[in-house]
């Protein structure tokens, strides 16, 4: 596994964990936030033919 896809698939791990800790403490501003950003992580990771799990 190179870098990049070692790095995207961390980043979507902790993305993952800070959603599930946001959703948990009920703060919806920060929940959407990361799944924002998960979305984007999720797309990034197509564009380069990175297979990763369902987003959200």
């Amino acid at each position: 596994m190179d870098a990049f896809t070692a790095g995207i698939r961390q980043r979507i791990k902790s993305t993952e964990a800070d959603l599930d800790r946001a959703r948990a403490a009920g703060d919806d501003f920060l929940a959407e936030v990361e799944l924002a950003e998960l979305e984007d992580l999720q797309r990034l990771a197509t564009e380069h033919g990175v297979e990763v799990g369902a987003v959200g």
